[in-house]
Protein backbone atom coordinates (compact mmCIF):
# COMPACT_ATOMS: atom_id res chain seq x y z
CA UNK A 1 0.00 0.00 0.00
CA UNK A 2 2.69 2.81 0.83
CA UNK A 3 4.47 2.23 -2.66
CA UNK A 4 1.12 3.63 -3.80
CA UNK A 5 1.01 6.42 -1.81
CA UNK A 6 3.00 10.10 -1.79
CA UNK A 7 4.62 11.29 0.78
CA UNK A 8 5.20 15.07 1.16
CA UNK A 9 7.72 15.25 3.85
CA UNK A 10 6.87 18.60 6.27
CA UNK A 11 3.55 18.95 4.15
CA UNK A 12 5.88 20.72 1.38
CA UNK A 13 3.74 21.51 -1.69
CA UNK A 14 0.84 20.42 0.19
CA UNK A 15 -2.26 23.11 0.05
CA UNK A 16 -4.64 22.46 3.09
CA UNK A 17 -7.33 25.04 3.10
CA UNK A 18 -7.79 28.63 1.90
CA UNK A 19 -6.88 31.93 3.72
CA UNK A 20 -7.37 35.43 3.27
CA UNK A 21 -5.49 37.18 5.49
CA UNK A 22 -2.13 36.78 3.42
CA UNK A 23 -0.23 35.23 0.75
CA UNK A 24 3.31 35.19 -1.80
CA UNK A 25 2.35 36.97 -4.74
CA UNK A 26 4.82 34.97 -7.03
CA UNK A 27 4.75 37.52 -9.83
CA UNK A 28 6.11 40.31 -7.88
CA UNK A 29 7.77 38.29 -4.69
CA UNK A 30 5.84 40.06 -2.45
CA UNK A 31 4.50 39.56 0.60
CA UNK A 32 0.90 40.66 0.78
CA UNK A 33 -1.11 41.03 4.04
CA UNK A 34 -4.64 41.24 3.26
CA UNK A 35 -3.75 42.06 -0.61
CA UNK A 36 -1.23 45.32 0.86
CA UNK A 37 2.46 44.54 -0.16
CA UNK A 38 3.81 44.16 3.40
CA UNK A 39 6.89 46.81 2.46
CA UNK A 40 3.97 49.31 1.87
CA UNK A 41 2.60 48.98 5.27
CA UNK A 42 5.86 48.89 6.92
CA UNK A 43 6.84 52.08 5.29
CA UNK A 44 3.15 54.32 6.25
CA UNK A 45 1.41 52.61 9.09
CA UNK A 46 1.60 52.32 12.65
CA UNK A 47 1.47 48.19 13.61
CA UNK A 48 -1.79 48.98 15.33
CA UNK A 49 -2.69 49.75 11.95
CA UNK A 50 -1.53 46.85 10.43
CA UNK A 51 -2.81 44.41 13.66
CA UNK A 52 -6.37 46.00 12.62
CA UNK A 53 -5.90 45.28 8.86
CA UNK A 54 -5.11 41.44 9.91
CA UNK A 55 -8.11 41.36 12.31
CA UNK A 56 -10.69 42.98 9.97
CA UNK A 57 -9.77 42.51 6.40
CA UNK A 58 -9.32 46.57 5.86
CA UNK A 59 -7.00 49.15 7.69
CA UNK A 60 -8.66 51.41 10.17
CA UNK A 61 -10.13 55.36 9.28
CA UNK A 62 -9.00 57.45 12.28
CA UNK A 63 -11.57 56.72 14.56
CA UNK A 64 -10.91 53.35 14.25
CA UNK A 65 -7.09 52.96 15.10
CA UNK A 66 -8.14 55.61 17.96
CA UNK A 67 -10.53 53.03 19.26
CA UNK A 68 -7.82 50.36 18.90
CA UNK A 69 -5.56 52.36 20.80
CA UNK A 70 -7.60 53.04 23.43
CA UNK A 71 -8.33 49.61 24.29
CA UNK A 72 -4.78 48.31 23.86
CA UNK A 73 -3.68 50.99 25.98
CA UNK A 74 -5.69 50.20 28.88
CA UNK A 75 -4.47 46.49 28.43
CA UNK A 76 -0.88 47.40 28.54
CA UNK A 77 -0.22 47.10 32.12
CA UNK A 78 1.70 43.64 32.83
CA UNK A 79 -0.98 42.33 35.77
CA UNK A 80 0.72 41.47 39.25
CA UNK A 81 -0.41 37.23 38.68
CA UNK A 82 1.12 37.24 35.50
CA UNK A 83 4.31 38.44 36.94
CA UNK A 84 4.66 36.37 39.66
CA UNK A 85 3.80 33.53 36.54
CA UNK A 86 6.48 34.82 35.18
CA UNK A 87 8.96 35.18 38.20
CA UNK A 88 8.50 30.95 38.84
CA UNK A 89 10.21 30.20 35.49
CA UNK A 90 13.67 29.87 36.23
CA UNK A 91 15.92 32.29 35.18
CA UNK A 92 18.11 30.09 32.86
CA UNK A 93 15.22 29.05 31.15
CA UNK A 94 14.57 30.27 28.06
CA UNK A 95 12.78 33.47 27.78
CA UNK A 96 10.43 31.43 24.97
CA UNK A 97 9.72 29.49 28.73
CA UNK A 98 8.21 32.93 30.40
CA UNK A 99 6.04 34.05 27.61
CA UNK A 100 4.55 30.21 27.45
CA UNK A 101 3.68 30.57 30.72
CA UNK A 102 2.55 34.05 30.63
CA UNK A 103 -0.25 33.56 28.22
CA UNK A 104 -1.43 30.24 29.35
CA UNK A 105 -1.84 31.93 32.70
CA UNK A 106 -3.66 34.86 31.25
CA UNK A 107 -6.03 32.46 29.47
CA UNK A 108 -6.46 29.86 32.90
CA UNK A 109 -7.81 33.77 34.09
CA UNK A 110 -9.67 34.27 31.45
CA UNK A 111 -11.76 31.52 31.21
CA UNK A 112 -12.02 30.64 34.91
CA UNK A 113 -15.41 29.96 35.48
CA UNK A 114 -16.64 28.60 31.88
CA UNK A 115 -17.66 25.49 33.22
CA UNK A 116 -16.85 22.94 30.36
CA UNK A 117 -14.66 23.01 27.53
CA UNK A 118 -17.42 23.39 25.12
CA UNK A 119 -18.24 26.88 26.33
CA UNK A 120 -14.01 27.87 25.73
CA UNK A 121 -13.93 28.13 22.02
CA UNK A 122 -15.76 31.77 21.99
CA UNK A 123 -17.38 34.24 20.06
CA UNK A 124 -15.93 36.01 16.95
CA UNK A 125 -16.06 38.90 19.36
CA UNK A 126 -15.08 37.02 22.21
CA UNK A 127 -11.75 35.86 20.10
CA UNK A 128 -10.90 39.88 18.84
CA UNK A 129 -11.44 40.83 22.31
CA UNK A 130 -9.04 37.89 23.38
CA UNK A 131 -7.11 39.10 20.62
CA UNK A 132 -6.66 42.34 21.58
CA UNK A 133 -5.70 41.53 25.25
CA UNK A 134 -2.68 39.47 23.97
CA UNK A 135 -1.43 41.93 21.91
CA UNK A 136 -1.16 44.60 24.54
CA UNK A 137 0.15 42.45 27.27
CA UNK A 138 2.96 40.48 25.54
CA UNK A 139 5.48 43.83 25.42
CA UNK A 140 5.03 44.17 29.09
CA UNK A 141 5.80 40.11 29.09
CA UNK A 142 8.82 40.33 27.03
CA UNK A 143 10.20 43.41 28.16
CA UNK A 144 9.89 42.65 31.57
CA UNK A 145 11.83 38.67 31.17
CA UNK A 146 14.71 40.77 29.66
CA UNK A 147 15.13 43.28 32.60
CA UNK A 148 14.39 40.42 35.16
CA UNK A 149 17.13 38.40 33.82
CA UNK A 150 19.38 41.60 33.88
CA UNK A 151 18.49 42.12 37.84
CA UNK A 152 16.09 45.03 37.16
CA UNK A 153 12.46 46.14 38.07
CA UNK A 154 9.68 46.71 35.29
CA UNK A 155 9.04 49.75 33.92
CA UNK A 156 5.55 50.73 33.87
CA UNK A 157 3.91 51.45 30.65
CA UNK A 158 2.87 54.90 29.03
CA UNK A 159 -0.70 55.46 27.65
CA UNK A 160 0.80 59.28 25.64
CA UNK A 161 3.02 56.56 23.17
CA UNK A 162 2.53 54.37 20.35
CA UNK A 163 2.55 50.94 20.51
CA UNK A 164 6.43 50.47 19.43
CA UNK A 165 7.67 53.25 21.22
CA UNK A 166 6.13 51.96 24.36
CA UNK A 167 7.50 48.67 24.31
CA UNK A 168 10.76 49.94 23.53
CA UNK A 169 10.25 52.20 26.91
CA UNK A 170 9.25 48.99 29.21
CA UNK A 171 12.11 47.06 28.13
CA UNK A 172 14.57 49.77 28.49
CA UNK A 173 13.07 52.61 31.11
CA UNK A 174 14.08 56.01 28.24
CA UNK A 175 12.31 57.02 25.53
CA UNK A 176 13.69 55.52 22.24
CA UNK A 177 14.95 57.83 19.47
CA UNK A 178 12.23 58.34 16.74
CA UNK A 179 14.93 56.31 14.20
CA UNK A 180 14.90 53.50 16.81
CA UNK A 181 11.03 53.53 16.78
CA UNK A 182 10.59 53.50 13.22
CA UNK A 183 13.22 50.79 12.73
CA UNK A 184 11.73 48.45 15.61
CA UNK A 185 7.66 49.35 14.53
CA UNK A 186 8.91 48.38 10.93
CA UNK A 187 10.43 44.86 12.35
CA UNK A 188 7.13 44.25 14.10
CA UNK A 189 4.76 45.23 10.81
CA UNK A 190 7.38 42.55 8.65
CA UNK A 191 7.36 39.50 11.78
CA UNK A 192 3.55 39.98 12.02
CA UNK A 193 2.35 37.10 9.44
CA UNK A 194 3.30 35.09 6.68
CA UNK A 195 0.56 32.53 5.77
CA UNK A 196 0.64 29.09 6.50
CA UNK A 197 4.10 28.58 8.63
CA UNK A 198 4.70 25.85 11.42
CA UNK A 199 3.25 28.35 13.95
CA UNK A 200 0.37 29.15 12.43
CA UNK A 201 -0.47 26.13 10.61
CA UNK A 202 -0.32 24.79 14.67
CA UNK A 203 -2.37 27.52 15.97
CA UNK A 204 -4.99 26.26 13.21
CA UNK A 205 -4.82 22.66 13.86
CA UNK A 206 -5.26 23.47 17.71
CA UNK A 207 -8.42 25.70 16.63
CA UNK A 208 -9.55 23.22 14.46
CA UNK A 209 -10.60 20.82 17.75
CA UNK A 210 -12.83 23.97 19.06
CA UNK A 211 -10.06 24.64 21.81
CA UNK A 212 -10.00 28.10 22.77
CA UNK A 213 -7.89 31.09 21.45
CA UNK A 214 -4.98 30.81 24.42
CA UNK A 215 -4.45 27.59 23.90
CA UNK A 216 -3.84 27.73 20.07
CA UNK A 217 -1.37 30.46 21.22
CA UNK A 218 0.98 28.94 23.84
CA UNK A 219 1.13 26.12 20.84
CA UNK A 220 1.78 28.33 18.75
CA UNK A 221 4.55 30.05 20.86
CA UNK A 222 6.05 26.56 21.44
CA UNK A 223 6.35 25.91 17.71
CA UNK A 224 8.22 29.40 17.11
CA UNK A 225 10.58 28.22 19.36
CA UNK A 226 12.26 25.74 17.49
CA UNK A 227 15.58 27.12 15.43
CA UNK A 228 14.36 26.47 12.42
CA UNK A 229 11.21 28.84 12.40
CA UNK A 230 11.38 31.60 15.41
CA UNK A 231 14.85 31.10 16.53
CA UNK A 232 16.74 31.71 13.58
CA UNK A 233 17.37 35.02 14.61
CA UNK A 234 19.03 34.29 17.45
CA UNK A 235 20.99 32.11 15.42
CA UNK A 236 22.40 35.02 13.19
CA UNK A 237 23.43 36.55 15.83
CA UNK A 238 25.43 33.50 17.34
CA UNK A 239 26.74 33.61 14.10
CA UNK A 240 27.97 37.03 14.42
CA UNK A 241 29.68 36.56 17.52
CA UNK A 242 31.09 33.56 16.17
CA UNK A 243 32.70 35.25 13.48
CA UNK A 244 33.73 38.44 15.35
CA UNK A 245 34.52 40.39 12.35
CA UNK A 246 34.19 41.24 8.74
CA UNK A 247 37.87 39.98 8.46
CA UNK A 248 37.18 36.47 9.95
CA UNK A 249 34.16 35.68 7.12
CA UNK A 250 35.72 33.47 4.32
CA UNK A 251 37.67 31.49 7.14
CA UNK A 252 34.97 30.93 9.16
CA UNK A 253 32.78 30.03 6.31
CA UNK A 254 35.41 27.55 4.92
CA UNK A 255 34.99 25.71 7.64
CA UNK A 256 31.12 25.98 8.45
CA UNK A 257 30.69 24.87 4.78
CA UNK A 258 33.56 21.87 5.16
CA UNK A 259 31.50 20.53 8.11
CA UNK A 260 28.45 20.55 6.59
CA UNK A 261 26.97 23.22 9.15
CA UNK A 262 23.65 24.56 8.75
CA UNK A 263 24.21 28.27 8.29
CA UNK A 264 21.04 30.24 9.92
CA UNK A 265 19.18 33.21 8.27
CA UNK A 266 19.69 32.10 4.64
CA UNK A 267 16.93 30.36 2.37
CA UNK A 268 13.21 30.15 2.33
CA UNK A 269 10.73 27.87 1.61
CA UNK A 270 8.32 30.23 0.18
CA UNK A 271 11.03 31.81 -1.32
CA UNK A 272 13.03 30.88 -4.56
CA UNK A 273 14.47 34.93 -5.34
CA UNK A 274 14.80 35.92 -1.79
CA UNK A 275 12.61 36.76 0.87
CA UNK A 276 11.05 39.96 -0.26
CA UNK A 277 10.73 41.94 3.57
CA UNK A 278 14.43 41.46 3.43
CA UNK A 279 15.26 44.85 1.64
CA UNK A 280 12.83 46.75 3.87
CA UNK A 281 14.50 45.81 7.18
CA UNK A 282 17.73 45.90 5.76
CA UNK A 283 17.44 49.66 5.02
CA UNK A 284 16.07 49.72 8.84
CA UNK A 285 19.35 47.94 9.91
CA UNK A 286 20.85 50.47 7.39
CA UNK A 287 19.55 53.27 9.73
CA UNK A 288 20.04 51.60 12.88
CA UNK A 289 24.02 51.61 12.06
CA UNK A 290 24.52 54.88 11.18
CA UNK A 291 22.34 55.66 14.14
CA UNK A 292 24.63 53.73 16.64
CA UNK A 293 27.94 54.82 14.42
CA UNK A 294 28.64 50.55 13.81
CA UNK A 295 29.63 50.35 10.56
CA UNK A 296 31.53 47.51 11.78
CA UNK A 297 28.03 45.36 12.14
CA UNK A 298 27.29 46.43 8.10
CA UNK A 299 30.68 45.51 6.87
CA UNK A 300 30.11 42.09 8.66
CA UNK A 301 26.97 41.95 7.27
CA UNK A 302 27.89 42.26 3.83
CA UNK A 303 30.93 40.16 3.33
CA UNK A 304 28.94 36.95 5.24
CA UNK A 305 26.09 38.02 2.80
CA UNK A 306 28.23 38.34 -0.79
CA UNK A 307 30.45 35.14 0.46
CA UNK A 308 27.64 32.45 1.08
CA UNK A 309 25.25 33.97 -1.63
CA UNK A 310 28.30 33.72 -4.31
CA UNK A 311 28.89 30.11 -3.25
CA UNK A 312 25.40 28.79 -2.24
CA UNK A 313 23.22 30.83 -4.75
CA UNK A 314 20.85 31.09 -1.43
CA UNK A 315 19.79 34.11 -0.24
CA UNK A 316 18.91 36.19 3.15
CA UNK A 317 15.44 35.62 5.05
CA UNK A 318 13.80 38.10 7.39
CA UNK A 319 16.18 36.99 10.13
CA UNK A 320 19.16 37.77 8.76
CA UNK A 321 18.93 41.40 9.31
CA UNK A 322 16.49 41.69 12.21
CA UNK A 323 19.03 40.09 14.72
CA UNK A 324 21.91 42.37 14.12
CA UNK A 325 18.77 45.20 14.29
CA UNK A 326 17.59 44.02 17.73
CA UNK A 327 21.00 43.53 19.33
CA UNK A 328 22.17 47.39 17.96
CA UNK A 329 18.69 48.23 19.22
CA UNK A 330 19.88 46.74 22.53
CA UNK A 331 17.53 43.57 23.22
CA UNK A 332 19.47 40.50 24.25
CA UNK A 333 20.03 37.83 22.41
CA UNK A 334 17.25 35.42 23.97
CA UNK A 335 15.03 38.10 23.71
CA UNK A 336 14.51 38.11 19.77
CA UNK A 337 12.43 35.13 19.73
CA UNK A 338 9.76 36.68 22.13
CA UNK A 339 9.87 39.77 19.76
CA UNK A 340 8.69 37.35 17.34
CA UNK A 341 5.66 36.39 19.59
CA UNK A 342 4.98 39.86 20.14
CA UNK A 343 4.74 40.31 16.76
CA UNK A 344 3.51 37.54 15.05
CA UNK A 345 0.60 37.25 17.78
CA UNK A 346 -1.55 39.18 15.31
CA UNK A 347 -1.73 36.93 12.41
CA UNK A 348 -1.81 33.72 14.69
CA UNK A 349 -4.85 35.04 15.97
CA UNK A 350 -6.20 36.51 12.91
CA UNK A 351 -5.74 32.52 11.49
CA UNK A 352 -7.33 31.35 14.42
CA UNK A 353 -10.47 33.42 13.87
CA UNK A 354 -10.54 32.44 10.58
CA UNK A 355 -10.24 28.86 10.82
CA UNK A 356 -12.90 29.36 13.77
CA UNK A 357 -15.74 30.74 10.74
CA UNK A 358 -15.61 27.99 8.67
CA UNK A 359 -14.19 24.82 10.68
CA UNK A 360 -12.81 21.57 9.95
CA UNK A 361 -11.15 19.73 12.01
CA UNK A 362 -7.54 19.25 10.65
CA UNK A 363 -6.41 15.36 10.53
CA UNK A 364 -4.18 13.97 7.89
CA UNK A 365 -3.93 10.61 7.20
CA UNK A 366 -0.21 8.94 7.31
CA UNK A 367 1.36 5.54 5.78
CA UNK A 368 2.05 3.10 8.13
CA UNK A 369 5.41 1.24 7.68
CA UNK A 370 5.62 -0.59 10.95
CA UNK A 371 5.65 -4.56 11.23
CA UNK A 372 2.69 -5.88 9.73
CA UNK A 373 -0.17 -7.55 12.72
CA UNK A 374 0.96 -10.08 14.85
CA UNK A 375 -0.14 -10.73 18.40
CA UNK A 376 0.93 -11.79 21.86
CA UNK A 377 1.33 -15.76 22.47
CA UNK A 378 -1.13 -17.18 24.16
CA UNK A 379 -3.48 -14.40 24.25
CA UNK A 380 -7.00 -15.48 23.96
CA UNK A 381 -9.40 -12.73 22.79
CA UNK A 382 -13.10 -12.07 24.84
CA UNK A 383 -16.31 -12.15 23.00
CA UNK A 384 -17.03 -8.69 22.71
CA UNK A 385 -13.46 -8.50 21.24
CA UNK A 386 -14.69 -10.79 18.23
CA UNK A 387 -17.86 -9.25 17.62
CA UNK A 388 -16.20 -5.85 17.36
CA UNK A 389 -13.17 -7.47 14.81
CA UNK A 390 -16.14 -8.68 12.69
CA UNK A 391 -18.58 -5.59 12.34
CA UNK A 392 -18.41 -3.46 8.88
CA UNK A 393 -15.30 -0.98 9.39
CA UNK A 394 -18.22 2.06 8.30
CA UNK A 395 -19.90 0.93 12.27
CA UNK A 396 -15.77 0.97 13.99
CA UNK A 397 -14.77 4.41 15.20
Amino acid sequence: MTDTIEIRKGLAGVTVDHTAVSKVNPETNSLLYRGYPVQELAATQPFEAVAYLLWHGELPDASQLAELRETERSHRALAPEVRAAIDLVPLDAHPMDEVRTAVSHIGSSDLAGNGSVLDASGSAEENLARSIRLFAALPAIVAYGQRRRRGLQPVEPRDDLDYSANFLWMTFGEEADPVVVDAFNRSMILYAEHSFNASTFTARVITSTLSDLYSAVVGAIGALKGPLHGGANEAVLHIFDEIGSADEVVPWLDAALASKRKIMGFGHRVYKRGDSRVPTMKAALDTLVAHYDRPDVLALYDRLEAEFVSRKGIYPNLDYPSGPAYNLIGFDTLTFTPLFVASRVTGWTAHIMEQAASNALIRPLSAYNGPDERHIEGYVPDAAELVAAVRPEEEVA
